[in-house]
């Protein structure tokens, strides 16, 4: 079975720095596109980033750019997302996602049909 399993959020202050780590087991994603999303309270999902199979192309929100990168260890099957100078608005759930059949780092959330179960992000004021 495969599984998708997020760690390290949290609660933080505005301006300060969290890492989220995404370790997926029952299935190699070496050479697939995964990536995180999140969502807000009374929000739509939306995406955050996303990076593709071997590691060397990413994509992200206009709202995170500069300030979150995405990363990959294959060896660990481990996808990460850290998070800089976070601001409230950075509040949410965040998902990580990979996929099963595309290659590529891709920003709609259909391309993805694994899900993890979510960690809470909070930023305080």
């Amino acid at each position: 079975q495969v599984s998708l399993v997020e760690s390290g959020g949290g609660l933080v202050q505005a301006g300060g720095s969290l890492r989220l780590s995404c370790a997926a087991s029952g299935r190699t994603f070496s050479s697939n596109g995964m990536g995180w999303f999140r969502q807000a309270p009374g929000k739509e999902r939306e995406f955050v980033g996303t990076i593709n199979g071997p590691g060397g192309s990413t994509l992200y929100a206009d709202s995170v750019k500069g300030r979150f990168t995405i990363s990959r260890d294959n060896a660990k099957n481990t996808v990460y997302l850290q998070m800089n100078s976070l601001k409230p608005e950075d509040t949410a759930v965040y998902y990580c996602v990979a996929s099963s059949k595309y290659y590529g780092a891709y920003t709609s959330s259909w391309r993805y049909d694994y899900w993890g179960q979510g960690t809470q992000v909070t930023v305080s004021s």
